[in-house]
């Protein structure tokens, strides 16, 4: 494997990741424990309000790629400028802690790059290159400033949130929010902990409540089937319906049955050593299922589903097909693709097939806050890196197969 480089003022160094970089221990298998126990300037012009009157710091560690492709395009700055704020709604953020997800190994190979260019050219955020681009999408800190119509938060105020494609990541010490996709940070987590929450959280929100057209107090006398049970998303789903009432099922391999039930699942499938669609037959009727994983093995449980329920995959072929055969082609491709799914869905049963992807949300993270505070949801961690260990954090994201999250430990 190609060494990740280290970006210094002057030059650029490369060193094998084998030697530069230790595996962190201090954090190993998958941990959770119950309550609040850990889981394991004002300007005239902007009028920007900043934190305290020390001298603010103008220099940050952030991890770049120039390029699009695999982890040796991952580069560190350690004299990165610190981001400013240029909308009045936008706050600086000094990130405490951030997680690396699915997405984020993807999108270092260029996943979505066509569709999410066009978004920053739309929203103004720029029509040349995206590079030199930081990833990452969630993250918990500290408000550094605020833009002037920005009333929710203040300096000093301990938040969380997860930033939409067009943004600048969260694999950098400081970020750029809106004050629409952050909320105030639960108060029972550290930041290592709540880090790990904020785009599971969003992603799941939207595929149940914007797509699976569910709302917070209908889960009672609720059958859901939520597939990868014990993945970064599946682990927040299965504590989230429980915490609304809901009875779960839930698939995993068999080194993860513990912890799916641990979490809350009345009913926990291995898929290497049972047959599920015998187990499903056996459990009864489905009101929603929750696809995190896609393929074929998963689409053979629509039949499960009462008559005009639904059935919500995250596997969002719009992004991929933009990239491949171009915004408008892509679109296209993906309304055949829709539509080809939809009928799937009425062959199997009259059920509904819908397609959701991650969506920012401020106001479902101060819902999910409360949920947490009161010991409802508890984060599952799979491991923690230090920053400077970035690219092992991505190693083993993409080699899949993750109990709960993958954390970097900014102050580390």
């Amino acid at each position: 494997m190609k060494a990740a480089m280290i970006r210094q003022p002057c030059f650029r160094s490369c060193v094998h990741l084998r030697n530069a970089l230790e595996v962190h221990e201090k954090s190993t298998a998958c941990t959770f424990q119950k309550g609040r126990q850990k889981c394991y300037s004002t300007q005239t012009e902007n009028k920007i309000t900043t934190v305290e009157k020390k001298k603010p710091k103008r220099r940050m560690k952030a991890w770049y790629i120039y390029q699009y492709g695999g982890n040796e395009e991952l580069t560190l700055s350690e004299e990165a400028k610190i981001p400013e704020i240029t909308s009045p709604k936008d706050l600086l953020i000094e990130i405490q802690a951030a997680s690396v997800n699915p997405i984020d190994v993807v999108m270092r190979g260029g996943y979505g790059r066509n569709l999410i260019n066009k978004m920053r050219t739309w929203l103004g955020r720029g029509s040349g290159s995206e590079f030199p681009l930081t990833l990452g999408r969630d993250f918990s800190g500290i408000v550094q400033q605020t833009g002037h119509l920005v009333t929710r938060y203040k300096p000093g105020d301990e938040v969380w949130g997860a930033l939409a494609g067009q943004r600048q990541g969260t694999h950098a010490q400081f970020c750029i929010a809106g004050e629409n996709e952050i909320s105030k940070k639960p108060s029972s987590l550290s930041h290592i902990e709540a880090a790990s929450l904020p785009y599971v959280a969003t992603t799941t929100w939207a595929a149940l409540i914007t797509m699976g057209h569910m709302r917070e107090n209908s889960f009672h006398d609720k059958r859901v089937l939520i597939h990868g049970g014990s993945g970064g998303i599946g682990t927040f789903a299965v504590q989230l319906i429980k915490a609304w009432g809901g009875e779960v099922v839930g698939t995993c391999s068999t080194d993860a049955v513990a912890l799916v039930k641990h979490i809350g699942a009345d009913y926990v499938i291995d898929y290497r050593t049972e047959d599920v669609l015998s187990r499903l037959g056996d459990i009864g009727k489905l009101d929603l299922i929750l696809d995190p994983v896609g393929g074929e093995a998963q689409e053979a449980t629509m039949k499960f589903l009462r008559p005009y329920h639904n059935y919500v995959t995250l596997v969002f072929p719009l992004l991929p097909n933009a990239d491949k055969h171009g915004f408008l082609a892509g679109m296209a491709k993906s309304a055949v693709d829709l539509n080809f799914g939809i009928t799937k869905g009425i062959s199997k049963g009259l059920t509904s097939y819908r397609w959701a992807f991650f969506i920012p949300n401020g106001e479902a993270l101060k819902k999910v806050a409360v949920l947490v505070d009161s010991g409802k949801i508890q984060p599952v961690i799979d491991k923690v890196f230090k920053l400077d260990e970035l690219p092992l954090a991505y190693e083993k994201v993409e080699q899949k197969h993750g109990r709960g999250k993958t954390v970097i430990d900014m102050r580390a």
